[in-house]
């Protein structure tokens, strides 16, 4: 009987610890059939009440770590839990080899180098034979990732180094792995969406309740993010621009994280903090009806590795402003950036309040340029983003090829 073939994730996060990574994760993985290959995944366990084994999906996790009772986002910042990522960086490594003593595994599959590289190179290091594939993920600029890895510098090149197989989710991505050593040519594979979920129509009575719930009057203009609130999604630069909109605009922002009170404290310095919603965590069933009931999709990033919330939000058809740092400039197109091909979005500088506040202005009174960005934006994203169309691509191309050449799985 012919011997079914598993591969082994390092991943830091998982479910129900939800952002792009561990969304791509589960969309790629849900689409193989555990008859051709079965996932294992070492990640972090964090929450007490969570099992430290657990099938989701076609991965079978092992939790691993420090852990608090249901902890929150500041939690992870406080003991124990803040030492879970140096942990991590060598348990892993030696879990991994334990589990690979019972299970066998014909590959390992490392997501993000910062985070998962270290013990995935660890791992490789002393089972040469099997074969190691890296997807780079990073969202964070690279000048930060490096400072943050100096502690294990050595073995975070080698996480580069000694991988057989590099897939990347951008072209700016790819030139950085380039860069960091890897001896090949990187799987430029991006990230993708749901089609189906996030450009669902809604009974109209359905948004309109949703409307009244965030009190969006008849004349509101409601700008929207999907982010972490840190620095370098530089939601601060949007409630800047609010100051030089009129009163009817306002701003939702989708998601929690360590910079929350920092931006609060702005809006109220800006005397605009009765024009931003801090509206947390929303369930990601419920992230597409929050976009379709909003105008203008917004978030200025200083770094992106992708960008994914765009994509989402082009899917919704809803129009986007954003700079074009990082992997963003593969799928925005601004009309005067980038005149030779069809426009996608509106692109404004890093820290450019009054750029962004222009860029909303002209949403606003040119509705024809607005209605051919969201068409060209859907489109695009039809074409090129959908999970469907990716996870074979992933299959073939990154699967497939990793799995092929194992010279000694049982090494």
């Amino acid at each position: 009987m012919k011997e079914k073939k598993k591969i082994l994730i390092f991943s830091m996060a998982y479910h129900p610890f939800v952002g792009g990574a561990e969304v791509a994760i589960k969309e790629i993985t849900d689409r193989i059939s555990p008859r051709d290959i079965e996932f294992h995944m070492i990640t972090l366990r964090y929450d007490s009440t969570l099992s430290p084994v657990e099938r989701v999906g076609n991965v079978l996790i092992h939790r691993i770590g420090f852990t608090r009772h249901r902890p929150s986002i500041s939690d992870l910042k406080r003991f124990p839990l803040h030492l879970n990522k140096a942990y991590y960086q060598c348990a892993a490594a030696v879990y991994a080899l334990r589990l690979h003593k019972k299970y066998r595994y014909g590959a390992i599959w490392a997501i993000m180098a910062h985070s998962a590289g270290v013990p995935a190179a660890i791992f490789k290091t002393l089972k040469p034979h099997i074969p190691y594939g890296l997807t780079l993920q990073e969202g964070d600029s690279i000048g930060h990732i490096k400072k943050t890895m100096l502690p294990v510098y050595p073995l975070f090149l080698r996480a580069f180094r000694k991988a057989d197989c590099l897939q990347v989710i951008s072209t700016y991505l790819a030139k950085w792995g380039i860069t960091m050593g890897f001896r090949g040519k990187p799987l430029v594979i991006p990230n993708g969406v749901d089609i189906q979920k996030f450009s669902k129509e809604y009974p109209r009575r359905e948004l309109e309740l949703l409307k009244q719930t965030l009190n969006k009057k008849t004349n509101t203009i409601f700008l929207i993010t999907t982010s972490r609130l840190v620095k370098k999604n530089s939601i601060d630069t949007v409630i800047e621009a609010l100051v030089h909109l009129p009163q009817r605009v306002h701003f939702l922002i989708l998601g929690s994280g360590s910079e929350e009170t920092a931006l609060k404290r702005i809006a109220e310095e800006r005397g605009v903090m009765n024009r931003v919603r801090f509206l947390g965590e929303v369930q990601q069933q419920d992230i597409p009806k929050y976009l379709k009931a909003s105008d203008i999709f917004i978030r200025p990033s200083r770094s992106e590795g992708m960008g994914i919330s765009f994509v989402e939000a082009m899917a919704a058809g809803v129009p986007v402003i954003a700079t074009q740092e990082g992997g963003i400039s593969d799928f925005l197109f601004d009309p005067e950036n980038n005149s030779d091909v069809k426009p996608t979005g509106l692109a404004v500088h890093p820290e450019d309040s009054e750029g962004i506040a222009k860029q909303v202005f002209r949403y606003e009174s040119d509705v024809v340029l607005r209605r051919e960005i969201t068409d060209n934006a859907k489109a695009l994203v039809e074409a090129r983003y959908d999970w469907k169309t990716i996870a074979p691509i992933m299959r073939k191309r990154f699967f497939d090829p990793l799995l092929t050449d194992s010279k000694k799985i049982n090494a």
